[in-house]
């Protein structure tokens, strides 16, 4: 596929006028400044003038693990039962038929990372994942990805109504803490065992298992946390276990950024195209991602889809400009920061030689409420208007 004639928003530093961007199977080939020349039987699309986007990026849903339209029969996010469950799988639950992948395709959104909600202080195994695709296990970018770790209302609500641990901030950080030793504890026995023949190997312990490649660093931890103090919680026990850790939401993080700047704390912001629904958003507001840009931490911006449906991402990043946001920061906000946030940006989150070729055409401002991609395309392919692969 060549795409010619196209002002190309790389958002890796370059700015192309009029330029051309190739693709060749599913990554990119090509792109520069015009002219361009077709190679023999190339399909040849016509930008005229209409600006190229890397696809987007959303580095935190629940797509595909709650799905549209149903209750209990398709909510396969939370296990309720025990709050300790590092060993759920993410894409054991997604459902990619689910229509929501569509609606994602459709408005440009390309690569998502979805997994377990926040009822329990450990909730399972993230995914970073492709929007297009119907069976999980061809639509994977890495998983596990991620363990996802909650602190703050969701893990006591959820449990003081069962009369169970934990019902207070104090127990849910003990649990994650207790579970985090004893993998290492299992973790140091494994390499004991190895070195020593007359030393036995730990009985096998799937949470621990689970948990090894958070603590060798080979996968990241996202902690979910709204108020200001859950915040440094989550930084007090990444430092605690030298974690690679990511703040999901950060709704207060805007009050103590200097904080989050001496820890270099990365943050996933948002959402905050909804209400104050409980006591810990009391300070949302739609400013924090600009107050964290300028001061130099280049956020994300996502939807916690469902919470806000994935297809409003670009007007969530819309919003954050209306409250101050660099309108560019907000761009990379849905496509280079959260790539290099979760460390996928060897693949995805700017138009470069090498990467993905998943791309969104715009003849007008994509952050902008009415506007609608007038192509995607997903894996070099274009996609129809249904979020259908052509």
């Amino acid at each position: 596929m060549l795409i010619v004639n196209a002002r190309l928003y790389t958002m890796a530093g370059t700015y192309i006028e009029n330029g051309y961007l190739r693709t060749e199977g599913t990554v990119i080939a090509e792109l520069g400044p015009m002219p361009a020349d077709a190679k023999p039987n190339e399909e040849v699309i016509d930008a005229q003038g209409a600006a190229l986007y890397p696809g987007f990026v959303d580095a935190h849903t629940h797509l595909g693990m709650w799905e549209d339209g149903l209750t209990f029969e398709g909510d396969d996010g939370n296990e309720e039962t025990d709050p300790v469950t590092p060993q759920l799988r993410a894409i054991d639950a997604i459902n990619p038929v689910d229509r929501c992948f569509r609606e994602a395709l459709g408005a440009g959104i390309t690569t998502v990372v979805t997994g377990p909600g926040s009822a329990n202080a450990i909730g399972g195994q993230m995914a970073a994942i492709k929007t297009y695709g119907n069976c999980i296990d061809r639509m994977i970018v890495k998983a596990p990805f991620a363990i996802k770790m909650a602190l703050g209302e969701n893990p006591k609500t959820v449990y003081h109504g069962k009369n169970q641990t934990p019902s207070t901030r104090m127990a849910t950080t003990a649990l994650i803490r207790e579970q985090l030793y004893k993998a290492k504890r299992y973790q140091e026995e494994l390499e004991r065992a190895e070195k020593d023949e007359d030393f036995d190997r730990p009985e096998f312990d799937i949470k621990c298992e689970a948990l090894l490649p958070a603590l060798r660093r080979e996968i990241q931890v996202h902690f979910h946390a709204h108020r200001a103090d859950d915040i440094f919680t989550a930084v007090r026990i990444a430092k605690e276990f030298q974690l690679d850790y990511v703040v999901i939401h950060g709704t207060e993080s805007h009050l103590i950024v200097d904080g989050l700047v001496e820890e270099g704390t990365r943050v996933l912001s948002g959402p905050f195209l909804s209400d104050r629904s409980k006591p810990e958003l009391r300070n949302q507001t739609p400013a924090t991602p600009g107050v964290l840009s300028k001061a130099g931490l280049r956020p994300a911006i996502i939807t916690d889809h469902p919470v806000i449906p994935i297809q409003y991402l670009p007007v969530c990043a819309g919003l954050a400009v209306r409250e101050g946001m660099d309108h560019e920061e907000a761009l990379r906000a849905i496509t280079i920061n959260p790539a290099k946030i979760c460390g996928m940006d060897h693949r995805v989150g700017s138009l470069e030689v090498g990467k993905d070729a998943d791309l969104v055409l715009f003849d007008q401002d994509p952050l902008t409420v009415a506007a609608k991609p007038k192509m995607v395309v997903a894996g070099g392919k274009r996609v129809e208007s249904e979020g259908e692969i052509k």
